[in-house]
């Protein structure tokens, strides 16, 4: 099982997250690309450490909203959003580089992550611009949804991926950070959860009914409160129970 987490989401002088602590947990690392978060120091320094200790380097896309961490919906034009994501893979595959590395996966952040869900013409957009960037590069993605659909379609790999932190509707889909129960904090019960997600591929959803979910990949977001401890919980309940981390992507 791969364990990712959301890193390089500081700016400037601002800090978010431990992202050092969390590099020797994870096995892969969603590096910011500077339109939602991250600025080229803190992206560099990013991608060195994650190089350092083995970690896989992936792109978080997404919309240009450094005010908004990305999390408000931009109604784009679908060559504008083409040539964005197009900016943030070049410009963070050239940090990995010189890192040492490269680019060996793409995830969306944020609103843009939830409107590919179901938006076809942004999910078009985006598996565009990862197909002329480089269409090796796998993508990580919620299961059944229309950008899967469609990268599958494009030839792409898809590697699905489960939240430790997250809530889910009965649906299968995330609850909305805004509502209760969008966030999960305790880090034994993230722990429990994600240990029954491998073995019996399935959650409870927030109406307590037992939902069937799928994942190659499981996500800690490195801004949720106790994000490292709850990774390390993550990673030593699938270690006891005989479930080793590796990432999805070629190191």
């Amino acid at each position: 099982m791969d364990l990712n987490s959301d890193l390089g989401e500081g700016f400037g002088t601002w800090r978010l997250g431990d992202d050092d602590a969390l590099l020797d947990i994870v096995t892969s690392a969603n590096i910011a690309c500077g339109f939602h978060a991250g600025d080229p120091r803190t992206l560099l320094a990013t991608c060195e450490r994650a190089v350092t200790r083995g970690v896989a380097i992936g792109a978080q896309v997404g919309y240009r909203d450094l005010p908004g961490f990305g999390r408000r919906f931009i109604d784009y034009d679908p060559a504008d959003l083409v040539a964005d994501v197009l900016y943030q893979l070049s410009a963070l595959d050239g940090l990995a580089r010189v890192a040492g590395s490269r680019v060996r996966y793409v995830k969306p952040h944020g609103a843009l992550y939830n409107a590919i869900v179901a938006h076809e013409r942004q999910a078009a957009a985006v598996v565009e611009a990862i197909t002329r960037f480089d269409d090796r590069l796998p993508v990580l993605h919620l299961p059944g949804t229309v950008f899967s659909d469609v990268a599958s379609a494009a030839g792409l790999r898809v590697i699905t991926e489960a939240f430790a932190d997250r809530g889910y509707t009965p649906e299968g889909t995330l609850v909305p950070r805004r509502s209760p129960g969008a966030l999960i904090e305790d880090p034994a019960l993230v722990a429990e959860r994600m240990v029954r997600l491998v073995t019996a591929g399935e959650l409870v959803a927030v109406d307590d009914t037992t939902i069937p979910v799928r994942a190659d990949s499981i996500c800690v977001h490195g801004d949720t409160p106790g994000a490292v401890t709850m990774a390390r919980a993550v990673a030593k309940s699938l270690a006891d129970a005989g479930v080793p981390l590796k990432s999805f992507a070629v190191s």
